[in-house]
């Protein structure tokens, strides 16, 4: 099958809002109590909240998809910055997200160079990022594709506040791609 790397469709909230839980849940569920964690999939990856999102002019949502079943999301967000990014025209890569089974099979890199001309089709010049503390393989890979920390910021799972460190790269930075094939639609 191939793998394709595309814009959502607003047909694509509810398999989004199933990989957003999944994912996230993967990712940080071993590190936080069972009621923060159902607390924050709860408010945070609803079909209805990501049918929300897709319909939001702010967020921009790439998704990978093999056959007909998403496996990586990403999303970018015009909004508020933290004082601490102080590049041109930043954007906030929000979200970004791989089914396990797809993490280190090289589509990190290949979704994050569409996030890249996505944020630059968007007019930013600077992405900025909140990844966790304690989330050294997410620190690695960001450092890997260019990004540098510029601070920290709280972001609470359920009722339970944590830090994030705020990283920063500029957007024309070019980044690593493994060969496969991609496309935006």
């Amino acid at each position: 099958m191939t793998l394709t790397i595309r814009f959502a469709r607003p047909d694509d909230a509810l398999d989004l809002a199933e990989l957003a839980a999944r994912t996230f849940r993967d990712t940080f569920g071993a590190d936080n109590r069972p009621d923060d964690l159902a607390l924050h999939l709860a408010s945070a990856y609803g079909a209805a909240q990501q049918a929300g999102e897709l319909a939001d002019p702010d967020i921009i949502t790439l998704v990978a998809a093999e056959g007909g079943a998403l496996v990586a999301f990403a999303q970018l967000r015009r909004g508020t910055t933290p004082a601490s990014v102080i590049g041109a025209a930043p954007i906030e890569l929000w979200r970004f997200y791989l089914a396990a089974e797809w993490q280190g099979r090289g589509l990190a890199q290949q979704l994050m160079s569409q996030v890249v001309e996505a944020a630059r089709h968007a007019g930013a010049a600077t992405l900025w990022l909140g990844v966790w503390e304690r989330n050294p393989r997410a620190i690695a890979f960001y450092r890997k594709e260019g990004y540098a920390e510029v601070g920290t910021h709280v972001f609470v799972v359920g009722t339970d506040p944590q830090t994030d460190w705020i990283m920063t790269r500029p957007v024309g930075i070019a980044t690593a791609c493994d060969g496969r094939e991609r496309s935006i639609t």
